[in-house]
């Protein structure tokens, strides 16, 4: 029997550097094993520690002296005079709190120059601004389901690495990562599988999931896909492109289907679903290579741009509709939707059967009652999909009297992020109100011509210019990928060692992607690839750009969580992220980049020199294998070529 290919270099042996082990305490076939049995790596505290202990015993003595005085006041004279001394006293105990308080993160924070330690094993799939390990354990416990909405204030932070599942396996490289993961590399609980949810739409083997059949795929997908062509009047699935299609948002997308079977037809479909503990709809996608992220389509705004897919899907996706928040929920829909684009809705409550029940004909009505403010055409409806169609006239919105409102020039937010709903029609100002029907198709589309270039205020010679250096990037950074950067004498792959293949990789994170250049260049290079384009909140927004080049991409504040799981990436990268001004330290940042990174998986930075030269140190804390190299003789920049090691958990856990 053949081994089977996996994503990345080794498959899950561990590198060595200069013939010696990176790490003498790590051992194994499959990944370095911790020797420390409760899995944290300890590193001396040394002096800022012992004077962190000191100044909290100063705190409580200062308390205790102060609270004694407080009561000798108040028993000998209840004066206003006393009254007014007291007041005083208590703002003096309270400065003196915050700067011992002061002192002390000072202390903790100098301490940390050593190695990050190691998360327990609770934190195995910890997603910050969603996940509470307590929450999540009484529910497990008492067998509810949560549905957390996105909330990074109370977010607990974490300075220590997340350890992989102690079976976990590098996934199957593409196209047969698709139709196969390994299991024990997700989430899945009994209580899971005893539902039928995922049963009906995979095959569970020992070791292995499988989404595909031996004729078609198991839930009937190329059915459904043919089936909606057909609606928008079209002959299959293969001419959604040449009508405009290229990018899907798939609400509630199960695990990926959909997505699956239209990026042969050259199409995106982008998986939005709530955080969930286990049996993860997001998880199981991003496993497969399909593009997802966790976005609770309910109270806020995605952050993404508005008019900037050509179809919205919701297929069984959990969403009540009827409701009166699920009615304002389709303005969101119209919001991210194109003139001109579709929204395909599948439940089962559509069959004329279903709608024999006066309840749910109640609710069909409300629905459609409402598209008709929206000004969405129904096209068609067969069994349990319904398709309708948004408008391409703004003026259709002025001349219905119950219609919604168009949004204000205050609150008509090209790209917000996590704002609340807004109940009004978005969009109709900007200047990218252009109609499906008037677009490109792909891949003419990703190299947008002056006019498209002018809309986002770009110059056409420096939208060139990055194109063809992120060409010349591309095939640089791909000849790096390998183990053998990291020798004491590296080189390139040559004759005895070729480049590695096209389907290496398969999940990109592109951190800081402003024109989406990077992304394009793995495409024209044919690298079986997709990319999350990410535009950080500070700095230029061209993720407008990059949604009306074919890419798919999302805003996103790199001083907060990605809205990912962990190891769901196989590269991240970052060109003049370091240059960017945070609110956070880069430890922080760096610290979330290892968290949604897999094993084995690939950082390239690329910077000034000097920001490149101080970053070098974290990567030694965060245990990656580093090789800081020049860009060119000629050039201020340079590039850190990191990779994460595959660690393995103790026997104990």
């Amino acid at each position: 029997m053949s081994r089977p290919l996996y994503r990345g270099i080794s498959g899950g042996s561990s590198f060595t550097n200069g013939g010696h082990n990176l790490f003498d305490r790590c051992q194994g076939d499959n990944g370095h094993e911790l020797s420390n049995p409760i899995g944290i790596t300890r590193t001396r505290k040394g002096l800022p520690v012992l004077f962190l202990k000191f100044s909290l015993v100063l705190t409580l003595l200062t308390l205790m002296g102060s609270l004694y005085w407080s009561i000798s006041i108040s028993l000998s004279n209840t004066s206003s005079q006393n009254r007014i001394l007291q007041m005083r006293h208590r703002r003096l105990q309270e400065q003196l709190i915050d700067n011992l308080l002061d002192i002390g993160q000072i202390s903790v924070h100098n301490g940390k120059s050593g190695m990050s330690e190691f998360c327990l094993q609770d934190y195995e799939n910890y997603v910050p601004c969603y996940y509470n390990v307590t929450e999540i354990l009484e529910a497990e416990e008492l067998g509810l389901t949560l549905e957390l909405e996105r909330n990074c204030g109370k977010a607990k932070k974490i300075d220590c690495l997340i350890l992989p599942p102690r079976n976990y396996r590098i996934p199957l490289r593409w196209p047969r990562g698709r139709d196969v993961i390994w299991k024990e590399n997700v989430k899945i609980t009994g209580q899971d599988f005893s539902s039928g949810s995922l049963t009906k739409r995979m095959m569970v083997e020992e070791e292995q999931i499988s989404f595909k059949s031996d004729s078609l795929m198991v839930d009937g997908i190329e059915d459904y896909s043919h089936q909606i062509a057909e609606m928008i009047c079209l002959r299959n699935e293969s001419n959604f492109n040449e009508a405009g299609i290229r990018t899907v948002l798939d609400i509630g997308c199960g695990y990926g289907s959909f997505g699956a079977h239209l990026f042969s037809k050259e199409v995106i479909t982008m998986c939005i679903a709530n955080y969930e503990a286990s049996g993860s709809q997001v998880q199981l996608t991003l496993e497969r290579g399909i593009p997802a992220m966790i976005g609770s389509f309910a109270k806020m705004q995605l952050p993404i741009p508005f008019l900037s897919f050509d179809m919205v899907h919701c297929a069984f996706c959990g969403i009540n509709w009827a409701k009166e928040d699920g009615l304002f929920l389709l303005v969101e829909v119209d919001r991210l939707l194109r003139p001109g684009g579709y929204f395909v809705y599948t439940s089962p409550m559509n069959t004329h059967k279903s709608l024999r029940d006066k309840e749910n004909m109640k609710k069909w009505e409300l629905i459609r009652g409402f598209t008709e403010k929206l000004c969405w055409e129904m096209l068609s409806q067969q069994d349990e999909t319904v398709v309708w169609k948004k408008t391409i006239e703004k003026k259709c919105y002025h001349s219905r009297k119950d219609g919604l409102d168009v949004c204000g020039k205050s609150h008509d937010m090209e790209s917000p992020y996590y704002r609340l709903l807004n109940p009004c029609i978005a969009g109709t100002r900007s200047k990218r109100w252009v109609p499906l029907e008037s677009r490109r198709s792909w891949p003419p589309l990703a190299r947008l011509n002056s006019a498209e270039l002018e809309m986002h205020g770009v110059h056409p010679d420096d939208f060139s210019e990055d194109a063809d250096s992120w060409h010349l990037a591309v095939q640089n950074y791909w000849s790096l990928l390998s183990p053998l950067i990291f020798s004491d004498h590296p080189k390139r792959p040559g004759d005895d060692d070729p480049h590695p293949p096209y389907n290496m990789l398969r999940n990109v994170l592109d951190m800081n992607a402003r024109f989406g250049g990077f992304n394009n260049a793995l495409l024209e290079t044919r690298k079986s690839v997709w990319v999350m384009n990410v535009v950080p909140t500070v700095g230029d927004n061209y993720l407008p750009l990059i949604f009306d080049r074919g890419f798919i991409g999302v805003l996103h504040n790199w001083c907060e969580a990605f809205p990912t799981y962990p190891r769901t990436y196989d590269m991240v990268h970052a060109s003049g992220l370091l240059s960017v001004k945070h609110r956070c330290s880069t430890l922080d940042i760096f610290l979330e980049v290892d968290r949604i990174l897999r094993p084995e998986g690939w950082i390239i930075l690329h910077d000034k020199a000097p920001l490149i030269e101080a970053v070098r140190s974290i990567t030694a804390q965060l245990k990656w294998d580093a090789r800081m190299m020049d860009v060119d003789l000629n050039s201020d920049e340079k590039l850190l070529i990191c990779q994460k090691p595959s660690f393995r958990k103790p026997q104990l856990w």
